[in-house]
């Protein structure tokens, strides 16, 4: 094999043939997260290992997407339609599907770093062959296992006459692994690079922009444009927004943000719209639920509950839809740049991008960011910025604008003020986001897809390396990521401020530390930025119901002395600089009511508050029914809907979906009323308005026992959602939640 070719083919069964017959037969093959996966040259590898035991395949990767299936029979009816609407022409992992079924041949192996929340829970093999590896780390680790083979999905377009390739979804690990590959290789060690590239992938810049040589082959041909996987929303509650609703005075404007996919990283922005586009209703629920006045100095200190005059920048290794949907709204606006006098000027308010100063020049020169007598270097950089305007050449001390020549030494005042005839309008290069990978819905990569390449340009993507941290370029950075909130999930907190958000304390792993810890580091780094971790309150229901808020776990993510501003739905703790006691009252205020007591006594009896302390009246009712008083009438008003940014689900699907999801749940905690209620359903007609739903079932003839048992389970669900006593109107699938 020629290495580093950048060779062309079309054919999958070739580029594997020519990857065996160079590296032989025990690959190490290593794979990025999530979207950036080569699925047809996996898929092509791994048929090979199934058929030859002699092939000694390992896998190394995170997050291997799969289409969900649904595991009962009820849950397959629901969602099979979905899925083949919304997963139609993506092609699925080989080894996924093996793996989930337990028949992966004994000569392949899977390694994650991370993966679907919950998704490997009591499964021995993955839990034994976990990766506990910050993401920063990831491609150390993965090296150290003997990576030989690497491969990524990668996009491609024509700029000046050349194709290049861009890393696009995911240069987060892509860009360190070709460069250390590089760098193995030229130390005699056999490697290979892959690129599987698609038409369909939203074409990226930043650093993301490479060319062939990067890779040694690259996959490329109509079979190879196939849909990309695109993750419905998920559902957002109402406690969720009341968490999205709680964080969002904590937003400084003007500064910077990084929020996560899902539930909560939609409930965030959806709360930063209602604050910046309905700032009176936004004002009065902050007064309502007491936030204002309960955080008036946290607020006024960190946040802000304006309108995003200045708008944010956003810094995350996650570019998700929520990140596009600020940007549509006007908040997402903040733009960086890459160097370091411009970032000076413009926090301090000398500089502002759209309307460059008649001064720029004698500004750069008095804080040394150019020569008094403009070098060539000095006019790349003038020019790269828009400093001066486009279209102007230089040669020996003086700038050429067409015909007319223009002395570049700006000791002598008549040539500073003649320079400013050549100035440009505003700043070239700016970006408003930098991601390490992207994920999202159908809609966001067509909104990728249909920007201009100028407007595309705004959202630059780069390594983990460089979007997780500080290190190699911290002044710059620092610049950039001014006023940082770095907002990410936990599962459990301790009420000493200790978060739990990858692994149960009995050891299983629930997904993965990802970037967690890099961005909790940063934000203690940064001047004036927050770490802020959202924690849900409880989980489960009925006699299964545990709070999140626990006195002590048996594991930690994040440990107490890295705490900082810790978010339920009931409010907001500041734990930073505080003592214990403080920090564990703070925690026990924002902890359900229901569990408040027992924390409060753990806490007494060890010695951690005063015996003779209360906990202040007004944090007594930390309840669901507060909140649900607190935002339906809002809800009905249209604000806080289920999916804040739309769906590609039916109004019958998402009422069906909910009320599938309650029987769920009670079946945790409370067993015997679902065996109650579904012996009443048996005794009982079908109700008129539950058929559209008993139809897009399946169940309307059922020719079974077990389909007239299924039939009355959807009726009962149903009618335990209260779905069938608000329903005066069958319901069409023609029905569709649409986008505000």
């Amino acid at each position: 094999m020629k290495e580093n070719s950048g060779m062309i083919y079309d054919d999958v069964e070739k580029c594997v043939d020519e990857v065996i017959n160079y590296v032989g037969k025990d690959i190490t093959f290593s794979m990025t997260l999530a979207l950036g996966k080569p699925v047809r040259f996996i898929n092509e590898l791994y048929k090979r290992a199934k058929k030859d035991p002699e092939l000694k395949l390992k896998i190394i990767t995170a997050l291997s997407l799969e289409i969900p299936k649904g595991s009962s029979e009820l849950e397959k009816r629901l969602m099979q339609p979905i899925m083949d609407k919304v997963f139609a022409g993506v092609p699925e992992f080989e080894y996924m599907k093996d793996f989930r079924a337990g028949t992966l041949p004994k000569n392949v192996e899977l390694f994650e770093f991370y993966s679907k929340a919950g998704s490997y829970i009591n499964n021995p093999v993955a839990q034994q062959r976990h990766l506990s590896s910050h993401y920063t780390h990831v491609v150390r680790d993965a090296l150290a296992l003997g990576t030989n083979v690497f491969g990524e999905l990668i996009s491609y377009r024509e700029i000046n006459g050349k194709t290049m390739y861009s890393m696009a979804c995911n240069p987060d690990i892509c860009l360190e692994t070709v460069r250390k590959m590089r760098e193995l290789r030229a130390n005699g060690h056999k490697l290979v690079i892959i690129g599987e590239a698609n038409k369909k992938l939203p074409f990226m810049y930043g650093d993301a922009v490479v060319e062939a040589d990067a890779y040694d082959i690259i996959l490329q041909g109509p079979n190879f444009d196939y849909e990309l996987f695109c993750p419905p929303k998920d559902s957002v509650a109402l406690s969720d927004h009341m968490i999205g609703i709680n964080v969002s005075p904590l937003i400084k404007d003007g500064g910077t943000i990084q929020v996560g996919i899902g539930a909560l990283g939609d409930a965030i922005v959806s709360g930063l719209i209602l604050r910046n586009e309905h700032n009176a209703i936004y004002q009065e629920i902050l007064e309502k639920a007491g936030i204002k006045r309960r955080y008036e100095k946290l607020i006024a200190d960190w946040g802000d509950t304006g309108t995003f005059e200045k708008g944010l920048y956003g810094s995350s290794e996650m570019f998700v839809d929520a990140f596009m949907q600020m940007y549509k709204k006007g908040i997402l606006k903040r733009k960086v740049y890459e160097s370091i006098p411009l970032m000076k000027l413009i926090n301090e308010g000398k500089l502002d991008p759209d309307s460059i100063p008649l001064d720029i020049i004698d500004q750069l020169i008095e804080i040394k960011a150019i020569h008094k007598k403009i070098k060539a270097k000095d006019f790349e950089f003038l020019t790269e910025f828009g400093i001066l305007k486009q279209g102007l050449t230089y040669d020996h001390y003086t700038i050429i604008d067409e015909n007319t020549r223009y002395f570049a030494d700006m000791n002598e005042e008549k040539n500073r003020l003649e320079i400013r005839k050549l100035l440009g309008k505003k700043l070239l290069k700016g970006t408003v986001i930098m991601g390490a990978f992207f994920l999202g819905p159908k809609a966001f990569y067509k909104d990728l897809n249909n920007m201009s390449e100028e407007e595309r340009q705004l959202f630059a993507m780069s390594a983990v390396e460089k979007v997780n941290q500080l290190y190699g370029g911290e002044e710059l950075r620092t610049l950039q990521r001014k006023d940082a909130r770095f907002i990410n999930t936990g599962m459990v907190a301790s009420v000493f401020g200790a978060i739990a958000s990858d692994q149960l304390e009995n050891g299983q792993v629930v997904s993965g530390i990802g970037g967690q810890y890099n961005f909790v580091a940063m934000g203690h780094v940064l001047p004036k930025a927050r770490v802020i971790i959202m924690i849900k309150s409880t989980k489960g229901s009925g006699k299964n119901l545990k709070s999140n808020i626990v006195f002590n776990y048996g594991h930690c993510s994040i440990p107490k002395h890295m705490r900082d501003i810790v978010v339920t739905e009931y409010g907001i703790a500041d734990l930073r600089s505080k003592p214990e006691s403080e920090v564990i009252a703070a925690m026990i205020n924002i902890a359900d009511s229901r569990f408040q007591k027992k924390l409060l006594e753990k806490a007494k009896k060890a010695g951690k508050l005063p015996q003779n302390y209360e906990i202040p009246a007004e944090y007594r009712n930390n309840t669901p029914q507060k909140i649900q008083a607190l935002l339906k009438p809002y809800q009905a008003q249209g604000l806080f809907p289920q999916f804040p940014f739309g769906t590609e689900l039916s109004a019958l699907d998402i009422k069906l979906a909910g009320a599938m999801k309650g029987m769920k749940a009670l079946a945790k905690g409370n067993i015997l009323k679902i065996v109650k209620g579904i012996l009443k359903e048996l005794l009982r007609p079908i109700p008129n308005s539950a058929q559209p739903y008993i139809d897009r079932m399946s169940l309307a003839h059922p020719v079974s026992i077990s389909e007239r048992f299924m039939r009355k389970m959807v009726v009962f669900a149903l009618r335990n959602a209260n779905v069938l006593h608000s329903e005066q109107h069958p319901v069409t699938m023609s029905n569709r939640v649409e986008a505000k």
